[in-house]
């Protein structure tokens, strides 16, 4: 069964982030348009958990030497794995920057309860970016750029006992999960690597100690020597599916 989003719901336009994807020159030789700055998510990862609302921007600056007209404005994000497609699209609202040039910005807003993707297509997802020039050129990118929308990661940890003497053994254990958007919950993220982690008190600087790989249900747990007073906590690089993650340091009293 082929599944599909809903529809976009907009707001006010924000302002460009710093951090941009570079649209390829070929495209706007075509038409005259030229695509000067995109910015999707602030150039970072649209990360979606299972129940909060998300949102995130889509922003482009254009230019013609006849203008932008918002007419057949179109922003879309979408991805398809098999029988799977999602897409998250809209209308942007457009202002004019100069006689030539405007700035489109769609904000787009979604309930989590009606509008989660499968995860199927979580990972690179093309962005299309369609815009008229006030001559009647038509620019589209055909969905050529790539974004990652993930999974969002999450990571628990704790170190006992608390507190503990010098030399002695430390237990520290957690969990990597999830979300799954299927099924709107988070589960256990089995067998990938996730890094342990310690701050000596008074520093500001987390230090790998050693790498685990979590088990079948996501689980992590090792032991090590306590040394000196500090935070410990497991940290995830993440994969092209699912976000990158740290959990909250635990402080572990050494005596």
């Amino acid at each position: 069964m082929r599944t599909t989003s809903i529809t976009a719901v907009l707001t006010g336009a924000l302002v460009l982030s710093a951090s941009a994807i570079a649209a390829p020159a070929a495209y706007a030789a075509d038409t005259g348009v030229v695509i000067k700055k995109l910015s999707v998510n602030g150039g970072k990862p649209i990360v979606l958990g299972t129940s909060r609302t998300e949102s995130f921007t889509i922003s482009v600056t254009a230019s013609d030497n006849s203008g932008i007209s918002s007419r057949l404005a179109f922003l879309q994000l979408d991805r398809e794995v098999g029988d799977d497609y999602w897409s998250f699209h809209g209308r942007p609202t457009c202002s004019k920057d100069s006689a030539t040039t405007s700035t489109c910005t769609l904000v787009y807003k979604l309930d989590p309860s009606i509008d989660l993707p499968r995860n199927t297509v979580a990972g690179p997802w093309d962005v299309t970016v369609q815009l008229e020039a006030k001559d009647g050129d038509l620019y589209n990118n055909g969905g050529k750029l790539k974004h990652p929308v993930l999974r969002r990661g999450k990571l628990t940890a704790n170190a006992s006992p608390e507190p503990v003497h010098k030399g002695k053994p430390l237990k520290v254990t957690g969990k990597l999960t999830r979300a799954n958007w299927d099924r709107r919950t988070y589960a256990g993220y089995a067998d990938k690597p996730v890094k342990l982690q310690f701050r000596k008190a008074g520093t500001s600087t987390y230090k790998t100690v050693k790498t685990v790989h979590t088990n079948s249900h996501g689980d992590l747990s090792t032991k090590v020597t306590a040394s000196a007073d500090g935070y410990w906590r497991w940290s995830f690089a993440g994969t092209t599916t699912t976000s990158a993650t740290s959990a909250a340091g635990d402080y572990v009293d050494v005596r």
